[in-house]
């Protein structure tokens, strides 16, 4: 099964050539509390959407789901996703949750309006994460390799997946029956850790959703729309075609490639604490 891909835009033209091409998800993001904090010395994206966002795009988008990342659990989050649900959000998803009484005031919140999905990533998140997935009404699950490495004060966010920690929250997720991704997709060959291991990461793993990342298709670097929709065209081809192999990796092709990210890892943590020392 291909994985279900999320794109973030709150561009109306953007969001309907994604959905053309075969993106699953139309990510608006409202989250905004506490996240410059947390990633101000990371190149991160930090966008500035707002619910309007969703009303604009939602109506137009006829296969894709509307996805709407709310703010962090805090005193307005009810009446905050009141208002995203109201306004289309099919799906919504709860960030930097640490406790299994956020996770159930949020499940209630939502109460069976909309598809509810936790981003995991707090190490306090994964220390509870027994408990809350005992909690009913739960769709699905997202690993979140950048808070979470951060979390953990880790050097590269990939390192998640070579430590066992990806492999062990995957695990638990789905023997609660709960479906789940992690991270983030670059363009096929490319990306410090090249798109194609982690593709396969994702398939033995049996992850089924990930974000396409922002260097995916960078709309800040792009001069047209013309130029957004063939980048889409030509990466969402590239990227379909190599699951189709990774649909078919053996066991052992699985295991190999596991191994190989662990030392490519290995030489990109290397080389970033060598060149923190250097400079």
């Amino acid at each position: 099964m291909p994985l279900k891909l999320m794109y973030i835009t709150n561009n109306p033209q953007v969001a309907l050539i994604a959905e053309k091409y075969g993106v699953d998800r139309i990510w608006i993001d409202l989250e905004t509390l506490g996240k410059e904090e947390r990633q101000k010395n990371i190149n991160s994206v930090k966008s500035h959407h707002s619910i309007s966002d969703i009303k604009n795009i939602a109506p137009l988008l006829s296969t894709a789901e509307m996805l709407v990342r709310v703010n962090p659990w805090n005193e307005n989050s009810e009446e905050e996703i009141y208002r995203v649900i109201n306004s289309g959000a099919r799906l919504v998803m709860l960030p930097m949750w640490k406790t299994v009484g956020e996770v159930e005031k949020f499940i209630r919140a939502v109460g069976c309006r909309a598809k509810t999905v936790l981003l995991l990533e707090t190490k306090e998140a994964v220390s509870c994460l027994d408990d809350v997935l005992k909690i009913k009404g739960i769709d699905e699950i997202h690993i979140g390799l950048n808070d979470l490495h951060l979390s953990y004060g880790l050097t590269f966010m990939f390192e998640l997946l070579t430590d066992g920690t990806v492999e062990s929250i995957c695990k638990k997720i789905k023997q609660a029956g709960i479906l789940y991704g992690f991270g983030g997709i670059a363009k096929i060959g490319q990306g410090l850790l090249p798109a194609e291991k982690i593709i396969l990461e994702h398939y033995r793993l049996g992850s089924t959703r990930a974000i396409l990342s922002r260097s995916f298709c960078n709309t800040e670097l792009t001069e047209t729309i013309e130029e957004v929709e063939s980048t889409f065209k030509e990466n969402m081809k590239k990227l379909r075609d190599f699951e189709n192999i990774a649909d078919k990796a053996a066991l052992h092709e699985l295991e190999e490639n596991r191994k190989a990210v662990q030392d490519c890892v290995n030489t990109i943590v290397e080389n970033i604490r060598t060149g923190n020392r250097n400079g």
